[in-house]
């Protein structure tokens, strides 16, 4: 796990104040615990997947040496955040030896393999991505009343809309010189939406229930059951509407056609990621 550089960072750990945090508001949840460690497992591992990213546009200095300096740091820093809110609030729980155990397993699904044919369908794809954390820290935010996570997790999902910003600009870009149309751009978006929830989740849970339970063999029935018990917190709090306008943004929808479209996606959306 890299440590994440100070250096152009839109904000810092260190100004957040958790000795302020109220334990008591948060500490027998959980349902809140298993996402908030979770996530920071799977933020904390974002180095690998950034670097194979950044690998992948190498041709494209700006768009690699963004990837390299801002957005690594900016994801490892969101490891470390939440990574320090779980330690606070569930001092008992071994954060490092979890981690440990959950990146073994994590590292291995990591390939420059999985990613799109083209430098515009993979930051199509990445704008799912962006979308989907966005609104997972959004619903997480509204999921507590805990001042401190509040704060922690409107910051997070801030960084998240911005760097969906970026990838979008980054999408266009491309997709101008690769000439492509809207069924291929469609296709990565479905793809990618298709494998939103996919085992990075299912790993880091298994990873904490055997740091909690002391055994390796975790039945593969019961890490589905926790998945979908915790993913109820986020569908009762997902801001759908956001979600599926930031969705549709890269096929460049004339205004008419997109109302068009917007209500069958949200049912869409509303499953896909919901359930």
């Amino acid at each position: 796990m890299t440590q994440p550089s100070a250096a152009n960072l839109p904000w810092s750990v260190s100004e957040i104040d958790y000795r302020a945090i109220q334990s008591e508001r948060v500490r027998g949840d959980r349902d809140l615990f298993y996402l908030l460690v979770s996530a920071s497992f799977i933020e904390s591992g974002s180095d690998t997947y950034a670097g194979n990213l950044a690998t992948y546009y190498a041709a494209v200095p700006e768009a690699a040496g963004w990837l390299s300096d801002h957005w690594e740091a900016e994801e490892l820093q969101h490891g470390l955040a939440l990574r320090r809110y779980v330690e606070h609030v569930w001092p008992e729980f071994d954060w490092e030896r979890g981690y440990e155990r959950f990146f073994e397993e994590y590292c291995q699904t990591c390939s420059i393999d999985q990613f799109e044919p083209t430098g515009a369908l993979e930051m199509a794809a990445r704008c799912v991505v962006e979308t989907g954390t966005a609104a997972y820290y959004r619903a997480l935010e509204q999921a507590s009343d805990e001042p401190v996570l509040r704060t922690l997790t409107r910051r997070i999902a801030n960084d998240e809309v911005r760097h969906y910003k970026h990838f979008y600009r980054f999408f266009n870009r491309f997709a101008e010189s690769e000439r492509l149309g809207r069924t291929r751009v469609l296709g990565a978006l479905t793809r990618r939406l298709l494998e939103i929830k996919n085992e990075d989740a299912a790993i880091a849970l298994r990873n904490v229930l055997r740091m909690e339970r002391g055994q390796e063999d975790i039945p593969e029935h019961e890490v589905k059951a926790l998945n979908s018990r915790v993913s109820a917190v986020i569908r009762r709090h997902l801001p759908v509407e956001m979600t599926v306008k930031m969705l549709l943004r890269p096929l460049n929808l004339h205004v008419t056609l997109e109302r068009a479209v917007r209500k069958p996606l949200v049912a869409v959306v509303s499953r896909v990621m919901l359930h």
